[in-house]
Formats: structure tokens, C-alpha cells, sequence
């Protein structure tokens, strides 16, 4: 069974609400209602859960960084029910000694057969607590593959 996927739509809308999404709301009409969403620290369902993620990103990047920057490297169609994202997170925490965040991961969108995003998981390049310790001991910016 053909699916009908408009992928240029999702792709652009992903595009444009990636870069930002510590700065601004996204868009949520390419997602189901009960989409799933699952990194190394979350995992919940639903739409209400997905837009209170987002917004926490920004509350406490605004409350805790001086700097906080999404960078989307590419966005694609990885198979015809999957979207692949590649970016890296960075920024620069608001503490005396201005510790540096960085890290890279990507996301994987599934699509249903109606061409919405149904499960959203992110992955990282380590682990969480090993991204924390940046906080205590400086970037690994320059390291950073």
C-alpha cells in the first residue's frame, strides 16, 4: 500500500523549527496526537506531554544558559516512513566560569501512513552524565567528533 507523504512539508517545517526551538515554539501539526517521544533522559506519549517538553527546553535555557544555540546540520529522508535529523546542541551555562555544553545527536521522525510524525527519538553522541560533567569541567568543544 502507497503511502501519501508530503515529505518537502515536513522536511521544511522541521528546517525551520529546529534551528529555533530554544528560542520560539514549533510547529506540532506534522505530529500525531499521541506521539511518542524518547532521548537518553525522557520518554512520555502525546501531544500535551511533546509540547511541555518544548517548552521546559526553553524555559531553562533561558533560565540557565547565557547561550543556547540547536544546530541542524541536515535534514533527510532516510526511508520512506523515517526523517533523519543530524545536529548538534551547544551553548555556554550562566555560572561564574561560563562552562561550555556541547554535544551531537540526531533524531529519528517516524511517519505513519497519513504522513504524520508518530515517534520522535533522539539520540546522543554519549551519555547524559558524561555531557553534565562539562558543567564542572570546561568544553570538549575542540575534542568533539
Amino acid at each position: 500500500m502507497a503511502i501519501a507523504v508530503d515529505y518537502e512539508s515536513i522536511l521544511a517545517t522541521l528546517r525551520a523549527d529546529l534551528p529555533t526551538l530554544f528560542e520560539r515554539d514549533i510547529s506540532y501539526d506534522i505530529y500525531t496526537r499521541d506521539i511518542f517521544f524518547k532521548d537518553p533522559v525522557n520518554q512520555f506519549k502525546g501531544k500535551f506531554n511533546y509540547r511541555i517538553i518544548f517548552w521546559t527546553l526553553r524555559f531553562h535555557g533561558r533560565l540557565f544558559f547565557s547561550d543556547l544555540h540547536f544546530d541542524l546540520h541536515e535534514v533527510r529522508v532516510a526511508d520512506e516512513l523515517t526523517i533523519r535529523a543530524d545536529w548538534t546542541v551547544r551553548g555556554t551555562l550562566r555560572l561564574p566560569w561560563q562552562p561550555r555544553l556541547f554535544f551531537n545527536g540526531y533524531s529519528l521522525y517516524l511517519l505513519n501512513e497519513a504522513g504524520k510524525i508518530y515517534d520522535h527519538r533522539d539520540t546522543w553522541d554519549r551519555p547524559p552524565g558524561e555531557i553534565l560533567q562539562q558543567f564542572w569541567h570546561g568544553s570538549d568543544e575542540d575534542t568533539a567528533t
